[in-house]
């Protein structure tokens, strides 16, 4: 019986993973010409358009995406479909066609 409970003792630990490592995006923080030409020009195409889509196609923080939206809002390129706190989901503005 001795040799039967010496087994147990004999496998090695679990070892814990590190876990996923995620690479540190370094956005532009001020909107420089080329990608305010970018964002004038292509986002009038883009049928969703929120923070996120902004953050991801023109590689800017979250916070210039935010002041990028209320400006293109007021010059009328983009409405406002879904105004919450936490989430303004925008759309193309089209011309009304009576």
């Amino acid at each position: 019986m001795a040799p039967a409970a010496s087994t147990g003792a004999k496998k090695q630990k679990k070892k814990w993973s590190k876990g996923k490592v995620k690479d540190k995006a370094n956005h532009a923080v001020v909107l420089d010409k080329a990608t305010a030409d970018k964002l004038y020009k292509d986002v009038q195409s883009y049928r969703l358009i929120t923070v996120s889509t902004l953050v991801d196609r023109l590689k800017i923080n979250g916070s210039l995406a935010r002041r990028a939206l209320k400006d293109l809002e007021e010059k009328g390129q983009i409405k406002k479909v879904v105004g919450h706190h936490n989430l303004s989901i925008y759309t193309r503005a089209v011309a009304a066609t009576e």
